[in-house]
């Protein structure tokens, strides 16, 4: 039975800036919750970070819905089960990465106690998971062909470009000039608009794995009449809040391709079943990243062993992101561009309490 919770407010620094349409992260923040129950302990990550770009959510949003609502409500009914979990969250809305993170530390906690670990836990398949890189936007063509040289020499052979209006076009050309042969993705988060339709259609000239959500987050209709004139498949990930958006989104053809970010939509277990339906349909997924921490690479390469989970994933390395991570042991880029996935129970890492203490802004602690 549970019976103490803890959060911090972490604060890492990047070893060098990522650049997205939503701005440029040179730190990143996050939750890190610490189960504890019966000499057992489990821990999970919240991926929201310092402000609201990539979503609504907040390190400081997430903190108040934890400490006021969902931390609360477990310990007053400690479950017995992940469905047990979920119900102790029935009436509280939205919040998907807060309850993400409460999640991941309880299937931490029940893999620790059962003796598994996550992958077979969640019904996973491979031991190594192909892997690609995101590579932020950079001041000019030629910077970005330098950073796509640099990770195809450290072994990575998928690589995805985040653009956006005024960084598109002339830099997808480029880079596929110099590289024609390598597998190609863009990502927009949502940076742009449907002034922009005939615009993105000229994406079809680069022959691109796929091109990750180029309209808003609540535009599916937007993107179903895009997908429609565009060869290159559409993959939604801001768009995909759910099982049910993912059913809505294949309904009308709104995207070809899925990334499943489980913080995203709430979790492992609504990952899962988002899993399941594509599988089902056969559409391919693939799992994003958020930055994470080595807690929460684990648990993303743990759902992208699933066999639905057919293109890379962006799971890089730890050596990509920080100087010192607060998990080990440390991730490494196998030479066939994959990493293993643990196998000891639950996560299948150790928290480096140093690195944790270091790096913390604010804790509290929670009873039963």
């Amino acid at each position: 039975m549970l019976s103490n919770i803890e959060m911090r407010h972490i604060r890492m620094d990047l070893k060098s800036p990522f650049r997205t349409s939503f701005g440029v992260e040179q730190k990143r923040d996050c939750l890190i919750i610490r189960l504890e129950g019966d000499g057992i302990e489990g821990w999970g990550e919240c991926v929201a970070g310092d402000r609201p770009g990539y979503s609504y959510e907040t390190t400081g949003t997430a903190w108040h819905i934890l400490a006021e609502f969902l931390i609360p409500a477990v310990l007053e009914n400690p479950p017995a089960s992940i469905d047990a979990l979920l119900a102790c969250f029935s009436g509280i809305k939205g919040h998907p990465q807060a309850r993400a993170c409460l999640e991941m530390a309880y299937w931490d906690f029940l893999g620790k106690r059962q003796g598994l670990s996550l992958r077979r836990m969640l019904g996973g398949l491979k031991d190594r998971i192909p892997v690609g890189v995101s590579i932020g936007i950079q001041d000019s063509p030629a910077l970005m062909i330098e950073r796509v040289e640099s990770y195809l020499r450290q072994g990575y052979t998928r690589i995805k470009l985040k653009i956006e209006p005024g960084n598109d076009l002339q830099v997808v050309e480029a880079v596929r000039a110099a590289y024609p042969g390598i597998a190609l993705q863009v990502d927009a988060n949502a940076a742009y608009n449907t002034a922009d339709h005939d615009h993105l259609l000229k994406l079809d000239a680069f022959e691109l794995e796929l091109v990750e959500q180029p309209y808003a987050e609540d535009d599916l209709i937007d993107h179903a009449e895009l997908q429609k004139d565009l060869q290159t498949p559409v993959c939604l990930d801001e768009s995909i809040l759910s099982r049910r958006h993912a059913r809505q989104a294949l309904q009308i053809d709104a995207c070809r391709v899925i990334n499943i970010k489980p913080a995203r939509v709430g979790g492992l277990s609504e990952g899962v079943a988002i899993h399941d339906l594509c599988l089902a349909k056969d559409i391919p997924v693939w799992c994003g990243g958020m930055l994470e921490t080595g807690i929460g690479r684990a648990s993303n390469l743990a759902i992208a062993s699933l066999p639905g989970f057919t293109l890379h994933s962006d799971i890089s390395a730890s050596e990509r992101y920080y100087q010192r991570d607060i998990a080990h042991p440390l991730f490494e880029l196998n030479p066939d561009s994959t990493i293993n996935v643990p196998d000891a129970p639950g996560l299948g890492v150790e928290v480096d309490r140093e690195a944790l203490e270091l790096f913390t802004l604010r804790y509290q602690d929670f009873k039963h």
